[in-house]
């Protein structure tokens, strides 16, 4: 299972939000560039960045020092944060965005979300924010009318790579990931799941980790990275020597690499 440390991007600022709050940001670097280089020099395989500016106004904001990370750091990048359009999708990927993430778009424009996986295979992953079993839009300010287990199989039959799946009840919360509901939606579909969203404690990735025969592939891992709850270097030695050796070969993690 993948640990993938967050870079939520505010006002070009490394911060974290309590439960997609905006109100309710704390500010954890100036600079989200050399936060990215931390997580790399500890061992990072991958960066979750988030555009919350770009989240709120519906198109891409922070795309200057988005680009300046992926110069920075030789890992994979997924970026999403107002992703609503071809335009704003192939403005990442040009600039060596690895995957782009899609939120807003997978509710309310499936046409977009199956012509964008037809014509970038591996690079389409749908970003599922869940709020009391709901799925929630534009930036986590609204709340659509259709439930997160009938998205994910939606989006699961479009193609995408894989669902990333937020509890906005405990981001940001360190309360521990939504286990039931994630193994729930693990089972519910064929593609990888993501798990984000109040993961607090070692103990907390290796309860996820023995999801993974299911389908849950990555935890993205946000405050408790910033608050020293977690190390970055233990978590990622806990998990290894903590590996399911009996994952299914059907269940690999090819489409996320």
């Amino acid at each position: 299972m993948e640990v993938i440390p967050a870079i939520d991007i505010l006002g070009g600022r490394c911060v974290r939000l309590y439960q997609g709050d905006y109100t309710r940001s704390q500010v954890f670097s100036e600079n989200p560039i050399d936060m990215a280089k931390q997580w790399v020099d500890q061992g990072a395989t991958r960066l979750h960045l988030v555009d919350l500016d770009g989240a709120k106004v519906g198109e891409p904001v922070n795309t200057k020092t988005i680009e300046a990370i992926i110069q920075a750091v030789s890992i994979s990048v997924q970026v999403g944060g107002g992703l609503r359009d071809r335009f704003g999708v192939t403005q990442l990927l040009d600039i060596g965005v690895q995957q782009v993430i899609l939120g807003t778009a997978a509710v309310e424009d499936h046409p977009l979300v199956e012509e964008l996986c037809s014509e970038f295979p591996g690079k389409i992953i749908v970003g599922i924010d869940a709020r009391n079993g709901w799925v929630a839009t534009r930036g986590w300010l609204e709340t659509s009318q259709i439930s997160t287990a009938q998205l994910a199989q939606q989006m699961a039959r479009l193609g995408v790579s894989a669902i990333i799946y937020t509890d906005i009840h405990r981001d940001g919360t360190l309360s521990g990931p939504n286990l039931d509901s994630l193994r729930e939606l693990a089972r519910d579909i064929s593609v990888p799941v993501i798990a984000s969203g109040g993961v607090s404690s070692i103990t907390d990735l290796l309860s996820l980790l023995a999801l993974e025969p299911l389908g849950v592939k990555g935890a993205i891992v946000g405050r408790a990275l910033y608050t020293g709850d977690i190390s970055l270097k233990e978590a990622l030695q806990a998990v290894g020597s903590g590996r399911l050796q009996d994952v299914p070969p059907d269940l690999g993690f090819s489409t996320f690499a």
